[in-house]
């Protein structure tokens, strides 16, 4: 297929499971970047400052950028991007969890198929 025949634009998506072992450091982190945020309508602000007071994920949400993960891939320009963070109950035990279970098989499961 040539350049031509395939599409411009591409979905990356990216899961990420993060263990916050520093909820303090997180928070305050998050409340420096709301802080800097010239842009920000006070009022906002201050609601931004409440809401990773009280939750990590929010916190999280607010000090990553989707920009710095491919600002400087040569070749490509981020047109568009979202992201949410929220608090799960991890097991890295579970299926759901399994890196390698693309196809709804674990790998050890494999041989039970033949």
């Amino acid at each position: 297929m040539s350049t031509s025949e395939t599409s411009r634009y591409v979905r990356l998506r990216v899961d990420l499971v993060l263990e916050v072992d520093g909820p303090a450091e997180l928070t305050e982190a998050a409340a420096g970047r709301i802080d800097a945020d010239e842009f920000m309508p006070e009022e906002e602000r201050v609601h931004a400052r409440a809401a990773v007071a009280e939750d990590s994920a929010e916190a999280l949400a607010y000090l990553v950028e989707p920009f710095d993960l491919v600002g400087t891939v040569p070749g490509v320009e981020m047109v568009q991007a979202s992201w949410s963070s929220e608090e799960i109950d991890y097991d890295p035990d579970a299926m759901e969890w399994d890196p390698d279970d693309e196809d709804g098989v674990r790998e050890d499961d494999e041989d039970d198929r033949t």
